[in-house]
């Protein structure tokens, strides 16, 4: 995930986007946002649990991710929930329309920060998983842990 040396602010992490989909490809995308927006995000204020992003007319677009209002925001403050455009670049665009008509392929945010400044999103292109493919990574994963314990208190008594 983030590095110590990673410039990037992370503002908000879908969690549970990597347990509920196999994720195929990422992308890095700006964001255009309303002047509340960035502030409400700049306070670390945001969820992508129920968003994800479409293509419409050649346009990317992020929905369903809520940012709320900015608290000392005025009377043009920000609707929480509203539809934000993406800025990709067209052969980007054009290849995650392909590819998320294909079935089982949605777009979904796995994350949300800022780089030099810039809100970004990290969307992925991926593939919902069954039931079954989710308890056999979690036992994958509580394999490995078990394998890391295990070396590492051999090392100890070693």
């Amino acid at each position: 995930m983030a590095k110590k040396d990673d410039p990037r602010k992370i503002v908000a992490n879908n969690k549970k986007a990597r347990h509920d989909y196999v994720i195929e490809d990422v992308f890095e995308a700006g964001l255009v946002l309303s002047g509340t927006e960035v502030k409400a995000l700049r306070m670390g204020r945001a969820s992508l649990t129920d968003g994800y992003a479409n293509i419409d007319r050649g346009e990317a677009w992020l929905e369903n991710v809520h940012i709320p209002a900015y608290f000392q925001g005025t009377w043009n403050n920000h609707a929480p929930r509203r539809r934000r455009k993406l800025l990709l670049h067209r052969e980007e665009i054009l290849r995650l329309e392909s590819k998320s008509r294909e079935k089982g392929h949605t777009l979904i945010p796995l994350s949300l920060y800022f780089l030099d400044g810039r809100a970004k999103v990290e969307i992925a292109l991926a593939r919902g998983k069954k039931e079954y493919d989710k308890r056999q990574t979690l036992r994958e994963q509580q394999d490995m842990r078990e394998a890391q314990r295990a070396m590492r208190q051999k090392e100890m008594l070693g």
